[in-house]
């Protein structure tokens, strides 16, 4: 959930608004790949065999549990070639957790002309310079979020995946949770109607612990608190259902909860492109952190996504109400506290993106538009006026 990328490679290296295109797979690994005979894998959508996706790691900090649980969910149609890590210490706590090969340079995997794609795992502020590599190698790249820590350096890596023809994604994981394809496809089905409301909430918590660790939270080498690091997970997600903001007008700070350069609360009000208005509060001062909720009302009725669970209430006194068994996780003292199954179904929709030429479900475009959001908070609270959200 948070940028728990690996520091130290710093040493080594100086739109679409609906869930139409949503992948038929949902979750399930079956769905994707099934039949294997040793480095092939048999594709039920097309019919034929065709050798497995190679995949290179860069990064092994703790934002790598999840993914390396989901590549090994994933194993009958991905093969990690290497992971990598400048420190030696992690190589080896790596190794010794997973059984995925090891090396100890960035240029083994960007000369290895056998590897299909990256995935990066590194921090935010390092973001913009890895991708180039990786680019100008061929590699078509999977990266995690936020796309870098200011926009300027985020459309810039935008730019130069599309200039070089590699197809770039985004972990975004929470646009796969069950709940929110659920209530994703009953959108779909224009049953409730227009949205003219939509409210999210982000009341997490984090302990002054977390952010004693060095470069948590900073400008430098995140971007910014809660709303770049947390609470773009949630934002995105909202985003993807209602569509872009047009305005915002709120207010960020830093309480007295938490020592940190960034903001650890933002209260805002938006106004959405397709008239919709609504509310943003995000926070990782809210003990002992409870789950992420978006609120909608509309045309003809009134839905909540809170966590794992799904509720709607229609004006004709229809109701609905589905949960998961699965803990939403990650939202108190320890960030990594959840399921890895969506980023296997982010990893899955990659691999089929770049297999059939397809942009991934979120795109590098996509999540240009929350940093554009998020910019308007911040620029809102300092200047203490309404701001336009940039396109």
């Amino acid at each position: 959930m948070d940028n728990c990328a690996d520091p130290e490679i710093l040493s080594e290296n100086n739109h679409s608004w609906t869930h139409s295109k949503r992948p038929t797979f949902g979750i399930a690994v079956a769905d994707w790949a099934c039949i294997f005979d040793q480095n092939k894998i048999h594709d039920p959508t097309v019919g034929h065999v065709m050798a497995k996706f190679r995949l290179g790691i860069i990064g092994l900090g703790m934002a790598v549990s999840p993914h390396a649980q989901a590549l090994i969910d994933l194993r009958d149609t991905v093969e990690v070639v290497y992971a990598f890590s400048p420190s030696v210490s992690r190589r080896a706590a790596f190794a010794e957790r997973y059984d995925f090969p090891v090396c100890d340079s960035l240029d083994v995997l960007l000369q290895d002309q056998t590897i299909d794609a990256i995935l990066i795992l590194t921090p935010p502020n390092t973001h913009l310079e890895i991708v180039r590599q990786c680019a100008k190698a061929g590699k078509h790249v999977l990266l995690e979020k936020p796309l870098d820590v200011t926009t300027a350096r985020a459309k810039a890596l935008i730019s130069v995946c599309r200039e070089a023809g590699v197809t770039l994604g985004i972990v975004l994981q929470h646009r796969f949770k069950p709940a929110a394809t659920k209530l994703a496809d009953m959108f779909a089905e224009g049953d409730l109607g227009d949205i003219v409301s939509c409210s999210t909430s982000i009341c997490l918590w984090r302990p002054q612990s977390y952010y004693d660790e060095p470069g948590r939270g900073t400008l430098s080498r995140d971007g910014g608190g809660v709303l770049i690091t947390q609470g773009i997970h949630t934002l995105d997600l909202m985003l993807s259902f209602v569509g872009p903001a047009a305005e915002v007008s709120g207010y960020a700070t830093t309480t007295t909860l938490h020592q940190m350069e960034g903001e650890d609360l933002v209260c805002a009000g938006v106004r959405f492109r397709n008239g919709a208005i609504g509310t943003i509060n995000a926070t990782t001062s809210a003990y002992p952190g409870f789950p992420e909720r978006i609120d909608f009302i509309c045309q003809n009725a009134t839905a909540s996504l809170v966590g794992n669970s799904v509720d709607i209430f229609w004006h004709d006194g229809r109701t609905f109400h589905w949960k998961t068994s699965e803990n939403a996780g990650g939202t108190g003292a320890d960030p990594m506290a959840f399921s890895h199954h969506s980023h296997r179904s982010v990893i899955a929709d990659f691999i089929e993106a770049v297999r059939h030429k397809r942009s991934p479900q979120v795109t590098g475009d996509a999540v240009l538009s929350v940093h554009h959001l998020i910019d308007a908070l911040l620029k809102s609270s300092e200047k203490n006026c309404p701001v336009i959200v940039a396109d």
